[in-house]
C-alpha cells in the first residue's frame, strides 16, 4: 500500500481520564448516564487501567485512570520516573486525548509517523509524529492485546490537540469488543459518535487548522464563522453511511464565558491553548430517560437524535 492509500482519519477511540482508581467509580458514573461500561484491564506498563464504552459504529470512549498516584512510588526509583514520564502524568481529569486508527506496521515506507512527516514536511505544517513504539494490555479474560502507538513529537504540549494513533498487531476485535452485539447496546440507545469538539485560543485556530488538515490529509469544510473549521473523520465499522453518519471533527475558538473558562482551566498559559470541549453521540431516541446534555463530571457530553 502506498502512502497515499493510508487512510490518516478513522476515529478510534476517546480518553476520558479521571483520579487515580477510581476507573469502577466512572464506570457506574457513566452507566448512569445511559452507557453501557465494559471492563477493559491493566496496561502493559501497569501503570494505568481501563474501561471501555464501545459503540456500533466501532468507536469506542476510553475510561481510564492510574493505578496509583505518584507518591504511591518511591522516590527515586524507576517505577516513580516511569510514572512521572507518562504521557498523561499533568493532564488534568477530562476528555484529555483522541486517537486515530494506525495500520499496526513497523515496516518501513509504511508507517504512520513517516507519512504524516513527509506530508507535512511538503506543506509546510510544522506537524512532527514520533515512530512507532509498542503497547499492550491485558484483558481480565488474561488475553494479551498488543498495539504501536505514533504520538505528536511535541509531547505533553499537543496533548488534546493533534490525535496520536493506535495501530493493532492482534486483531482490533480482542481490543474493542463489539460482539456479542450486546456490547454495543445502551440504554441511552447512543450508537455512534457525532462531534469531537477542541476548542483552541483565537491566536492559534489558523495555525491548528493547517496542522490539523496536514495530519488528516483533508481540507476542512467551512464553518459558520471565519474562526470555526470541520473535517469529515471515518469510522471503523462497515456500516451504511446513509444510516449511519459520519462523526465531525470541530475546531473552533470559545464563543461564550463557559468555554472561555473551560479553556483557561484545562490549557493554561505555557501549553497548547487547546483541549477537547464536548463530545456529541448520535441517539435513536432523545425520549428515553437520560439528560439530552450531561456533565461526567469532568467533561461534557449531548446526544442528538438521527
Amino acid at each position: 500500500m502506498s502512502s497515499l492509500e493510508v487512510n490518516t482519519r478513522t476515529i478510534d477511540h476517546i480518553v476520558h481520564l479521571t483520579p487515580p482508581g477510581t476507573v469502577n467509580e466512572v464506570s457506574e458514573r457513566f452507566r448512569k448516564l445511559g452507557f453501557k461500561v465494559l471492563p477493559g484491564g491493566t496496561h502493559a506498563d501497569g501503570l494505568t487501567e481501563n474501561a471501555l464504552v464501545v459503540l456500533r459504529d466501532g468507536t469506542y470512549l476510553e475510561l481510564i485512570s492510574f493505578t496509583h498516584p505518584v507518591s504511591y512510588y518511591p522516590e527515586n526509583s524507576p517505577e516513580r520516573t516511569k510514572r512521572e514520564g507518562h504521557r498523561w502524568a499533568n493532564s488534568a481529569p477530562g476528555r484529555i486525548d483522541y486517537a486515530f486508527l494506525g495500520n499496526g506496521s513497523l515496516e518501513e515506507g509504511h508507517l504512520i509517523s513517516e507519512i504524516i512527516n513527509a506530508r507535512a514536511e511538503v506543506e509546510g505544517s510544522g506537524v512532527k509524529y514520533l515512530r512507532e513504539v509498542g503497547g499492550g494490555r491485558v484483558r481480565p479474560d488474561g488475553k494479551i492485546l498488543k498495539w504501536v502507538i505514533s504520538a505528536p513529537a511535541s509531547g505533553r504540549d499537543e496533548i488534546g490537540s493533534l490525535p496520536f494513533f493506535c495501530g493493532d498487531i492482534t486483531p482490533r476485535s480482542l481490543r474493542v469488543q463489539t460482539e456479542p452485539p450486546s456490547n454495543t447496546e445502551h440504554p441511552s440507545t447512543a450508537f455512534g459518535l457525532a462531534y469531537l469538539d477542541l476548542l483552541v485560543s483565537p491566536a492559534r485556530f489558523e495555525e491548528m487548522k493547517k496542522r490539523l488538515t496536514s495530519v488528516l490529509a483533508s481540507s476542512p469544510s467551512p464553518g459558520d464563522t471565519d474562526q470555526t473549521a470541520f473535517w469529515d473523520l471515518e469510522f471503523v465499522a462497515d456500516l451504511p453511511p446513509r444510516i449511519y453518519p459520519r462523526p465531525l471533527l470541530s475546531l473552533g475558538v470559545p464563543s461564550n464565558d463557559a468555554q472561555r473558562k473551560f479553556l483557561a482551566e484545562t490549557q493554561p498559559e505555557g501549553e497548547s491553548g487547546v483541549g477537547i470541549y464536548e463530545v456529541s453521540f448520535y441517539v435513536e431516541h432523545l425520549d428515553v430517560g437520560y439528560p439530552e446534555e450531561a456533565e461526567t463530571p469532568y467533561g461534557r457530553i449531548r446526544f442528538i437524535r438521527i
